[in-house]
């Protein structure tokens, strides 16, 4: 592999950003919203290896903030949104799309899987009204950290 950086490396970089976030809520008062500066490792690793290596680096990512930060449940609620995500992102760039495009189906996408996995687990689809305020955040997220990926790709050459 002539890769100068590997994935084990991508992985560490999520999780410090993961602990970063947590220090700093994104959007305080809207409980389950924040940036995803995490994901920003995901998508760039999207844009320059495959599907096979983000979805590594996010399990690992989300177990390992999961167990520090957060719990059972939010693990559960990350792997979902995560692997739903990862699943879109990576059907959109075979389409092509644009970084940009790709990283807002990601935000969305993510949540969408979140959402329904909530509604699964206390067997409740009243939660499904939170839906439009999670669509809108992860348009907005997804749009910031495509534009930081984007800006990533650029300087970190592989």
């Amino acid at each position: 592999n002539n890769k100068k950086l590997h994935i084990s490396d991508f992985a560490a970089v999520a999780i410090i950003f993961g602990y970063v976030e947590s220090l700093f809520p994104f959007f305080a008062g809207i409980p389950g919203i924040k940036l995803g500066l995490a994901n920003l490792a995901v998508l760039f690793i999207l844009e320059t290896y495959t599907w096979k290596e983000a979805a590594v680096v996010s399990a690992v990512r989300i177990v390992v903030i999961g167990f520090l930060f957060g719990n059972m449940f939010t693990i559960i609620y990350s792997l979902a949104g995560a692997a739903l995500s990862l699943f879109v992102m990576t059907l959109m760039k075979k389409a092509p799309a644009s970084a940009f495009c790709i990283s807002v189906a990601g935000g969305v996408s993510h949540n969408i899987g979140q959402l329904m996995v909530a509604a699964l687990i206390v067997e409740n689809t009243s939660l499904l009204y939170y839906a439009p305020v999670l669509l809108i955040s992860g348009v907005v997220t997804g749009l910031l950290i495509g534009i930081l990926t984007k800006e990533v790709t650029k300087r970190i050459h592989l």
